[in-house]
């Protein structure tokens, strides 16, 4: 599949071209699935993707295939078990973000619809002709952020939201040119 038209940023890296082509982008419902890149994209921050793309087996595995409510419960021993473990990145600010962000999500009564109301339920369907005109943040994003931020979430800045919505299908932003772009428009 190596050569049809894809999204710039999907390099020829096989991990990053099954990500694209099979991943990002598709609508997630999915609460469990959803927390997960909730606390990816955080995991991001500063760094590239692909450097947590990479360490995402080991981030499942570390962290109870993200079972919200066992990171919930998360002790001192844990988040020092998680320090020391070579299969994450070791950012004691973003551990403490993961944890955090599980107790606020268990919070929440309905956190997929929190996450989907803010693009009125349904995937914005972008027509992007070239990667320059795909936005780093939106009003969307920035109201979500506002809105997880006010609930005590933490690394869920406008960016982090936006990303969050690409990867969670929440928006389609393969350009039209990428073969992926009328596939994920039809789910």
């Amino acid at each position: 599949m190596t050569d049809l038209e894809r999204c710039p940023w999907a390099s020829s890296d096989p991990l990053y071209l099954a990500y694209h082509d099979t991943e990002w982008g598709v609508p997630i419902r999915d609460p469990q699935r959803l927390f997960e890149l909730l606390c990816l994209e955080g995991a991001q921050a500063g760094l590239s993707w692909i450097t947590i793309l990479r360490r995402r087996d080991g981030y499942r595995a570390a962290f109870d295939g993200f079972d919200a409510r066992r990171i919930a419960a998360y002790t001192d021993a844990d988040r020092g078990r998680l320090l020391a473990d070579v299969r994450i990145v070791r950012n004691r600010a973003k551990i403490a973000a993961f944890v955090g962000n599980a107790r606020a999500w268990l919070a929440v009564a309905d956190p997929v619809q929190l996450l989907w109301s803010s693009v009125g339920g349904a995937p914005v369907q972008n027509r992007w002709q070239v990667i320059g005109q795909v936005p780093a943040a939106t009003d969307a994003s920035r109201a979500m952020s506002t809105t997880l931020r006010g609930l005590g979430f933490t690394f869920v800045g406008p960016t982090i939201c936006y990303a969050l919505m690409q990867s969670a299908g929440l928006v389609n932003d393969h350009l039209v040119s990428c073969f992926r772009q009328p596939q994920v428009s039809s789910l």
